[in-house]
């Protein structure tokens, strides 16, 4: 009978839903409309950290709205959302330290949400952040200490964790 390290458990930590518009106004409202009605929650805005010119973008001024989800809820949204891609992964949206990221260019395609006139059609980024237990050191107020190679979850790692808990291809 072997025993595996519950040290060495893969969990999900958080669903990131991701809306840049680019814009302050009407587009913000639509966006922030369109991630509720996606995760049920209610989404922050995001503001511009520096000045482009060019885009006509100011310092400070509301381009992007996100919502972060948690625990059940995230899992639940996150097999609706990879439902809509089809239950397809590319093997080439993990990064080396096991997140996952990717995009769908219509929010209506996602299973339970209806298209409505006043939103139009949205595209949206989602990160994907799995954790080990100990990860937290990393975060903590005292003591902060980097998290051990061996410790670090690999791109392997992830991709067999979506496969076995969400049922993804990876190709």
């Amino acid at each position: 009978m072997s025993q595996t390290n519950p040290m060495r458990e893969i969990r999900l930590e958080k669903v990131v839903l991701n809306m840049g518009v680019g814009r302050s106004g009407d587009a913000i409202d639509a966006a922030k409309a369109a991630l509720k009605q996606i995760s049920g929650r209610k989404p922050t805005v995001r503001s511009a950290r520096t000045a482009q010119r060019d885009w006509g973008v100011r310092k400070g001024e509301p381009i992007g709205v996100s919502v972060t989800l948690r625990r059940t809820e995230a899992a639940d949204l996150l097999k609706r959302l990879l439902e809509s891609r089809g239950n397809i992964a590319k093997g080439r949206s993990f990064d080396d330290f096991g997140n996952y990221s990717f995009g769908i260019r219509e929010h209506i395609d996602i299973p339970g949400v209806k298209y409505d006139p006043k939103i139009g059609i949205l595209g949206l980024d989602i990160a994907v952040t799995l954790t080990r237990p100990g990860f937290s050191i990393r975060l903590r107020s005292r003591h902060k200490a980097r998290v051990g190679r061996g410790h670090i979850i690999s791109k392997e790692e992830a991709k067999d964790y979506l496969v076995e808990k969400f049922g993804v291809e990876i190709v």
